[in-house]
């Protein structure tokens, strides 16, 4: 003969393995150990045994696993949210849930970096190309995708770099066949190299002077002289002066689609937001007592919530002598507090333990020390 299930709490509470409704915690033992006071907690918080509680254990270690994966999604989406740029990109094959996450932005922040570095001609993340374009003499246009490299045809390309300019004034600076200025033989004496050997003696001069002597010189090449040049208008570029003889013009570009490619990371197995990270339920013999207090007292609305919706079902009970008013909602108002309660409770002791409330706390003791420190007196020895 089939045994029928009790329908109130009796007091003997069994065990909760393979009765949960998730079964996420069944192979913990604490959990195995704690459910049942769990149960015997909440029966005499709601009144048993002085009256019958219309709950038995499975419902209350529904209720109990309930509170802890509560509580694990509370501390996981603070986590979440305080280490978001630290996660990103993170491999979503590993769990993080219960470890330490010391983690500092800083690989999110070069790796999108990298983008600038791409615009600031500085490095990044996209392979700079080169090409050559062969200018035939006394021909100034030319369209660059008929230069552009095999794999590269077709293909919508920025220019970086176009190898034409005027030598570098640098190169001038000391020009032996130069009217004015500074010769050859001057610029051996003022390296201290004429006459002496090994070069011993030096002949200093201020580095501004060079830089203006270098700066007069782009001027005067820009200002009294045909200035080298380019223009490029819809993949045409246009070079001036005009080419007296043929030659080469070198040009680095990067193809749009690798800069684009570059910029997003994707994958099935990567994480990118709040809902791949890799967080799973908390371990709930690894919490500590102030966890699991706010887990009893969850556990306890939870129940209270259960019941009030059981006796809300028979509100008004008619008997001979009368009638039989129940508490079903005042227990549901009672348990929606409490819960609402203990769900802000946890959030503000997240966020006073968070990264930005420590900083700030830091910077405020730093600070008191300070002032307390500016009241100690200096002592003066003398002996």
């Amino acid at each position: 003969m089939e045994t029928q299930e009790p329908i109130f709490y009796d007091g003997s509470p069994t065990s909760p393995v393979n009765i949960t409704p998730f079964g996420f915690f069944d192979a913990d033992a604490d959990f195995q150990s704690d459910a049942p006071r769990a149960a015997e907690f909440v029966a005499r918080k709601l009144g048993y045994p002085i009256v019958e509680v219309e709950l038995i254990d499975k419902q209350i270690y529904a209720c109990f696993e309930e509170a802890i994966t509560m509580y694990g999604n509370q501390v996981n989406q603070f986590n979440a949210r305080e280490h978001m740029l630290s996660l990103q990109g993170i491999s979503t094959a590993n769990s993080i849930t219960q470890r330490n996450v010391v983690g500092s932005p800083l690989p999110q922040i070069v790796k999108i970096s990298a983008g600038y570095g791409v615009e600031a001609q500085s490095g990044g993340n996209v392979t700079i190309k080169r090409t050559v374009i062969s200018a035939s003499a006394y021909t100034q246009s030319y369209d660059m995708r008929d230069w552009l490299l095999p794999a590269d045809t077709g293909k919508n390309i920025e220019i970086r770099r176009v190898y034409h300019y005027m030598p570098p004034a640098i190169a001038r600076y000391y020009d032996p066949f130069a009217t004015t200025g500074l010769g050859l033989t001057n610029l051996m004496g003022e390296f201290g190299f004429d006459g002496y050997s090994p070069a011993v003696t030096f002949v200093m001069m201020p580095a501004y002077e060079d830089l203006l002597r270098i700066q007069a010189i782009e001027i005067n090449d820009m200002i009294r002289k045909s200035q080298y040049g380019f223009e490029i208008s819809n993949n045409i570029i246009r070079f001036s002066p005009v080419f007296a003889v043929s030659k080469a013009i070198f040009i680095d570009y990067i193809v749009v689609d690798d800069k684009q490619a570059n910029t997003i990371a994707s994958g099935s197995n990567i994480a990118s937001d709040l809902s791949n990270l890799p967080y799973t339920h908390i371990t709930y013999s690894q919490t500590n007592g102030m966890s699991r207090t706010w887990i009893y007292k969850y556990t306890l609305a939870l129940a209270k919530e259960l019941l009030g919706i059981i006796r809300s079902k028979y509100d008004d009970i008619p008997y001979p002598d009368g009638r039989i008013k129940l508490d079903g909602e005042t227990l549901r108002r009672e348990a929606t507090q409490e819960k609402d309660g203990l769900v802000k409770e946890l959030r503000e002791t997240l966020e006073q333990t968070g990264l930005q409330a420590q900083m700030k706390k830091q910077a405020e003791n730093s600070e008191a020390m300070q002032k307390i420190f500016k009241n100690v007196p200096v002592l003066i020895y003398i002996g």
